[in-house]
């Protein structure tokens, strides 16, 4: 065991058992413990999460009282049509605490099992890393589910398009496979289906941007954040699968996050209280997704191999 796994906290025990689905103690409203935080140095977080003054029983949270599927998770916005983030009931994000990723890589797989992937197509990478003093880490890496998504003004023919509960989706059936979105994204979060895809059993919701299984060969595919199962109150395949705990699904608007062992925490104040931090935000993107460091990583350094 290296040094830095013996100084590595122990994960936060559950706040109860995690039911099916992983989002019924959501549905109730009521917070687990906090994880105890560790401190670091606060670096450019960003505190709009902090403000969203929606309180945790608010509006009911993710199993309770979601949107049901709108059109445009089906066939994307009309042309020239940008979503509304303001008129929806939820707001998603994810949180990665990399204090306790150990580099299992079992949130890719069950990605890759759940949705007919390629071994060479993931949804969600985990780069292991080196700090500034040598020290390796991991760093799970699904799609940044961007505000200001660059992948979504270059699609010359609008199959990029953002929901109004803030998920950047591709709509495969109007691709043309130009892969301009995929050099504008500077997170690298996107693929090309050079193959046919693989065969795949009879699925639980139809072929749509939330849910694009099969891939279709031609066209850009990319993390969807399981955009199909969250109106049942379901957590998506990276989350529920992470036996450390280190992934959340989050909700801006309910302030409230889940990770897949059953702990639930009030966002804002896990955010604020860990320092959380986005990659790569220079760019002006406004990621949803934060990291909570603690081993001195430097996201910045942006090095690493899968």
């Amino acid at each position: 065991m290296s040094q830095e796994q013996m100084d590595s906290p122990e994960p936060p025990a559950p706040a109860s058992p995690a039911e099916p689905g992983g989002a019924a103690k959501l549905a109730a409203g009521a917070p687990g413990p906090d994880p105890q935080p560790r401190r670091i140095s606060r670096r450019r977080f960003l505190g709009q999460a902090a403000t969203t003054g929606a309180g945790v029983a608010a509006a009911g949270v993710l199993g309770n009282g979601l949107l049901q599927h709108s059109s445009v998770l089906a066939a994307g916005p009309k042309a020239g049509v940008a979503s509304n983030p303001a008129k929806a009931a939820h707001q998603w994000a994810m949180v990665i605490d990399l204090r306790y990723c150990n580099g299992c890589k079992l949130c890719t797989s069950a990605c890759q099992a759940a949705h007919a992937l390629h071994p060479d197509q993931t949804w969600i990478n985990v780069f292991t890393m080196r700090n500034a003093a040598g020290q390796s880490y991991f760093m799970p890496r699904p799609c940044m589910m961007c505000e200001d998504p660059a992948c979504v003004p270059v699609c010359p023919v609008n199959a990029n398009f953002r929901t109004a509960e803030g998920l950047t989706l591709v709509n495969q059936s109007r691709c043309i496979g130009t892969r301009i979105c995929m050099n504008a994204c500077p997170y690298q979060a996107r693929y090309f289906n050079w193959k046919a895809p693989r065969s795949a059993p009879r699925q639980p919701f139809p072929q749509e941007p939330g849910w694009p299984v099969p891939q279709v060969e031609g066209t850009v595919g990319k993390c969807v954040f399981c955009a199909a199962m969250l109106p049942a109150g379901k957590l998506p395949e990276c989350v529920s699968h992470c036996p450390m705990g280190a992934l959340y699904l989050g909700d801006l608007e309910t302030d409230v996050a889940v990770n897949g062992v059953g702990n639930t925490v009030k966002l804002s104040k896990f955010l604020a209280d860990n320092d959380a931090v986005k990659f790569k935000e220079e760019y002006g993107t406004h990621p949803r997704v934060y990291y909570i460091l603690g081993h001195g990583q430097d996201l910045d350094l942006d090095s690493g191999q899968a």
